[in-house]
């Protein structure tokens, strides 16, 4: 089992995008100290409910400044880029790094981001497939030609190439965020991972991870393939330790929902949608009832229950809830002193 990290420099209200930056950097700091598996960073663009506009880019600065864990984007947002660009950055960041980062590579939603970059409400309900089919002929190819109307080009190659810079011959790993059938159709086709959100429980992911399994062999892989045998899905939930579960409960409800309230009412539709919102306290209630909240043995026991029953071994756990810089890094130490030790 590998846990790791999710990180969204989440701006609590009264603080200013300088500490929550500071708080994400210095939680991924101490979760290598913690023994972690992975830092997942989050990306999000005009809204304080995550600062981080380039997970990309922090993954760089993070790469930078550890030596031993992984780094992941979760996720960088596809149609608000191109593909090639974004693979030419994964590419750099996996050759410098020594193969220690992942990229996650999501939908995103119908947010004003289209707009602001040029890509419009057409790059995010229909041109996904199309783009990473792009990204992955990129990252796995020594020369790419765009042939279709949107993304059309001569044949270039491809510099950085991350297959042949490491002995292992391998390309950096593409992990997909997958909230609907649809979007398990996607990643199963193509043999990749899938990133769950943390507002579903383990009942819903392991069905969808049933889902990938028979959209990847109706795809044409094989059992035996290696990414259907073995593959390696990511479940993304929150972490809160405390000597006691009511602690910890506590914890999570005076900090998170006026975070969640602040930044979730922020995100502006391109088309003027309407748009449903969560409640604040209650999804906060929520998350606490299906993830590791609570004492170091309860955290460990619901990690272990989680991943019986969907068949998933990595998690990307939200370390943040509190909005304290000090009690973030506690919660980080606590994570990987006390719970990693039993799981293991």
């Amino acid at each position: 089992m590998r846990v790791g990290s999710f990180v969204l420099a989440a701006q609590f209200p009264g603080q200013g995008q300088g500490e929550a930056l500071h708080r994400a950097v210095r939680s991924a700091e101490v979760a290598e100290e913690a023994g972690l598996d992975t830092v997942w960073l989050a990306e999000h663009h005009f809204v304080p409910y995550g600062t981080c506009p380039s997970a990309v880019t922090l993954a760089a600065l993070l790469l930078g400044r550890t030596r031993r864990i992984r780094v992941g984007t979760a996720v960088s947002v596809l149609p608000t880029v191109h593909p090639v660009a974004l693979g030419e950055q994964a590419a750099l960041l996996h050759v410098t790094s020594g193969g220690r980062f992942s990229l996650g590579v999501g939908r995103g939603g119908p947010w004003v981001d289209l707009e602001v970059f040029g890509t419009g409400l057409e790059a995010y309900e229909h041109g996904f497939p199309e783009s990473l089919d792009l990204l992955m002929s990129w990252l796995r190819r020594p020369s790419v030609a765009g042939g279709s109307e949107r993304f059309g080009f001569r044949e270039v190659p491809v510099v950085p190439r991350p297959s042949e810079a490491l002995s292992g011959g391998e390309s950096p790993e593409v992990v997909v965020a997958c909230t609907s059938p649809s979007s398990v159709r996607t990643a199963a086709g193509r043999g990749l991972p899938m990133l769950l959100g943390m507002h579903v429980g383990d009942e819903e992911k392991a069905e969808m991870v049933a889902l990938w399994r028979t959209y990847a062999l109706a795809a044409g892989h094989s059992p035996d393939d290696i990414a259907v045998a073995a593959a390696s899905h990511v479940s993304a939930g929150v972490a809160q330790i405390a000597d006691r579960r009511t602690e910890a409960v506590e914890t999570l409800q005076k900090a998170m929902p006026g975070w969640l309230r602040q930044g979730l009412e922020a995100h502006v539709t391109v088309d003027d949608r309407k748009r449903s919102m969560r409640d604040p306290a209650a999804y906060t209630e929520l998350l606490c009832g299906l993830h590791p909240v609570g004492t170091p043995r309860l955290c460990a026991d619901r990690l272990a229950a989680t991943s019986e029953r969907t068949g998933i071994t990595r998690f990307a756990l939200l370390v943040e809830g509190s909005g304290d810089l000090a009690a973030t890094e506690e919660n980080v130490r606590r994570l990987g002193g006390e719970v990693l030790s039993r799981l293991r």
